[in-house]
């Protein structure tokens, strides 16, 4: 017995009918299509001009246009940059060990300290939770630059005289830089990390209980393996704040040059006074960009469900 076939006519109305109904779905996908290449000509247009402007050696103080390889292109620019970026006496690897102190300490104590805090307000009922909770958020509600005058004043308060170091100012070191970050990336920490916790069935650890776990044994290994995604973002953004603050290094280290960091050699750069010219100004952004670059793709795996699923409950 053989299968039944479609003669010629039969077969081109079928194929004209599935013509027809595929093709909204056809136009849409077309229309995404063309959707994605204009976002990745958004995206990648500035970057391909700093990168050209890098490898200008004609040192121009401002561009001219654009050039995807220019005429001589050369690495002079980077080079020069990781002499000496700019007329302070400090070379680019201490401007980069002084970023890298802030965004990972910051980043590391903020997920730590956040974590611990978010268990309890994810589990524990205490008098007075929800008007922590309300307070948490009030204060991540308010913008960096509102704690600026306040933190200066109490760190500004800290004075001690060590034996090694001599007079230590906290306001006047990296120390107190950190201290000041941390203060806003807490309340962050908190609230999304709770709203990640909540996901996390009770009925685990109830188990685990049983089977003799303490509650610090229930933390340790079994919450904070399943949270891995939240803290993956969470650490994340606190490195990406960290490594790009300005606000607080460029007040609090006024006149302390040896703990610059990589923003405020960056924003030397430039100004009404400046001459530096663009081809140091975009290698110096480069390289200023590649270690959160770094970070993100060590940690891309995690980054994609902790977001999914983060602050998901209030």
């Amino acid at each position: 017995m053989t299968a039944p076939t479609l003669s010629g006519p039969k077969l081109r109305s079928r194929f004209a009918l599935w013509s027809r109904r595929d093709q909204p779905g056809l136009i849409r996908q077309f229309g995404l299509q063309i959707l994605c290449l204009l976002v990745l000509f958004t995206v990648l247009f500035p970057i391909v001009w700093v990168v050209s402007l890098s490898l200008d050696p004609l040192n121009r103080s401002r561009p001219l246009g654009l050039n995807i390889i220019p005429p001589g292109a050369t690495l002079e620019a980077y080079a020069q940059v990781l002499r000496q970026p700019t007329n302070n006496p400090i070379t680019f690897l201490e401007l980069t060990f002084n970023s890298l102190k802030i965004a990972l300490g910051t980043s590391l104590i903020s997920v730590g300290i956040g974590v611990s805090a978010a268990y309890a307000f994810s589990r524990l009922n205490f008098r007075g939770r929800q008007v922590l909770m309300i307070a948490i958020l009030g204060v991540l509600m308010l913008p960096a630059v509102a704690t600026l005058v306040p933190l200066f004043v109490l760190l500004n308060s800290v004075r001690v005289d060590l034996p090694i170091v001599g007079d230590f100012n906290l306001r006047q070191s990296l120390l107190g830089v950190g201290l000041a970050i941390v203060s806003g990336l807490l309340p962050f920490a908190i609230w999304n990390l709770k709203g990640y916790l909540d996901t996390i069935p009770r009925d685990l650890e109830e188990a685990a209980a049983v089977d003799g776990a303490s509650v610090n044994q229930t933390f340790l290994q079994i919450i904070l393996p399943l949270a891995v995604p939240a803290l993956a973002v969470t650490a994340f953004l606190g490195f990406i704040a960290g490594w790009t603050e300005f606000y607080f290094t460029s007040t609090f280290l006024s006149g302390n040059v040896k703990d610059h960091t990589l923003a405020l050699a960056l924003n030397a750069m430039v100004g009404q006074f400046s001459s530096t010219p663009w081809s140091l100004f975009s290698a110096f952004a480069i390289l200023f960009a590649v270690p959160p670059a770094i970070v993100y793709f060590i940690v891309q795996r995690w980054i994609t469900s902790g977001l999914a699923i983060g602050g998901v409950k209030g």
